[in-house]
């Protein structure tokens, strides 16, 4: 198993990835994708996800009929 990603090297990896011409917005917009990502896969992992049908009960009750 290889060692966890640092944010450092997801951050130099991102930059490798955008075009030269990326503005900083571009680069932030990036940076939070990959944090919520990150914290997804987490909440999975960790058990705090819903099945579809969880979900769609929960937004039932905040939408109108």
């Amino acid at each position: 198993m290889s060692p966890p990603v640092t944010a450092k090297q997801e951050v130099a990896q991102l930059l490798t990835q955008l075009p030269d011409d990326a503005t900083l917005e571009d680069i932030q917009y990036h940076v939070y994708v990959l944090e919520k990502i990150r914290r997804g896969r987490a909440d999975i992992t960790e058990g705090r996800s819903y099945t579809t049908e969880q979900a769609r009960e929960r937004l039932a009750r905040w939408l109108p009929h």
